[in-house]
């Protein structure tokens, strides 16, 4: 558990890839050039977020499949993948695939709930079966099975003269299981994914369960009840996705860019919000060793031992090569962390 003293030990960033509508590919370059970037800063791994029907990545496991040609080391993530949008089958294969392509380097991300704005989207997302779709844990636990390779169909073997066919999904990739993570936001959903066997990703959301309205301390019992749920008890993997923006090098005007989109976002995190009483962190801004301090004294920090720190997601692409030069090079420090080689 990370303290003064105690090493973090593993960094990584998430970055959501905003585009212009009338020219996607710009956005999306920058995106790969923001990985690229941070395998050579030496990060431990990089998380793309998901976005349907906007203007940011709505295939990051296609991005990522671009991101596997273009590194070496750097593990490659979803933060993540809503399951409500994907036939589970399918997704199995495309994360197989992606997997094989980077040599095992995927972290697949992944929840479960109805689409937002289901309202909207089910005549074109199901037209013939919205009504009986199931969006609960099922669905999780369908990904997981065919991952592991469980028979996707009763027939394999050979028809006709050259085509032989699989009963499981392929490419098989065996320790992609391992690597696959459960975005959750409650208690109950954290025990689930401990059950499962499946590791952890937190952000900076938590959904206020009873009178409690301490950010951190909710978070912090989240990942004690993931831990006190899995296999792997305290050696369970769980990571933390505050946003989180160093300024050590930044230009004024980067900082008072920076300090107004903090300002802006602020008030959201005073109190619940909406009818799942969503708390939101705040966001931490300013130089490293402010930012180290906050974090040692975050009771949800001092239970992990790897963060997946999420960069804002409006700025430029200089705006991010500052902000993540600094994560790797003041932040990470700072918190004990060493660069990958």
């Amino acid at each position: 558990m990370p303290l003064p003293g105690v090493p973090l030990e593993k960094l990584g960033f998430l970055t959501i890839g905003l585009f212009d509508e009338a020219d996607p590919g710009a956005g999306h370059e920058t995106t790969l050039r923001v990985i690229e970037l941070g395998e050579q800063l030496g990060f431990d791994s990089a998380w793309l977020r998901n976005r349907h029907l906007q203007y940011g990545i709505s295939s990051p496991v296609a991005v990522l499949a671009a991101a596997t040609q273009r590194t070496s080391r750097i593990e490659l993530g979803t933060a993540v993948i809503p399951l409500g949008w994907e036939n589970p089958l399918r997704l199995a294969e495309d994360l197989a695939t992606v997997d094989v392509l980077s040599r095992g380097r995927l972290n697949p991300g992944v929840s479960v709930g109805p689409p937002m704005h289901w309202d909207d989207v089910q005549g074109a997302l199901y037209p013939d079966t919205a009504d009986v779709e199931d969006f609960s844990y099922e669905r999780v636990s369908r990904l997981l099975r065919l991952v592991e390779g469980a028979p996707a169909s009763t027939f394999a073997g050979r028809e006709g003269v050259v085509e032989e066919w699989s009963d499981r999904v392929q490419p098989h990739s065996p320790g992609l299981r391992s690597r696959l993570w459960y975005g959750g936001g409650s208690e109950r959903s954290a025990r689930w994914a401990g059950e499962q066997g499946l590791n952890l990703l937190t952000s900076s959301v938590v959904k206020a369960e009873g009178d409690a309205v301490d950010f951190a301390a909710i978070q912090a019992a989240q990942i004690q009840a993931f831990r006190s749920a899995h296999p792997a008890g305290e050696m369970a993997r769980a990571s933390q996705g505050l946003v989180v923006i160093p300024t050590d090098s930044a230009s004024a005007e980067q900082r008072a860019k920076y300090a107004a989109y903090v300002e802006a976002r602020t008030p959201r995190t005073r109190q619940p919000q909406g009818p799942q009483r969503l708390l939101f962190a705040v966001d931490l801004l300013g130089a490293s060793e402010q930012i180290a301090e906050r974090l040692y004294a975050d009771a949800a920090f001092r239970e992990v031992r790897e963060v997946v720190f999420a960069l804002p997601f409006s700025f430029e692409a200089e705006d991010y090569e500052q902000i993540l030069t600094d994560m790797a090079e003041k932040l990470g420090p700072a918190l004990g962390w060493a660069p990958a080689a």
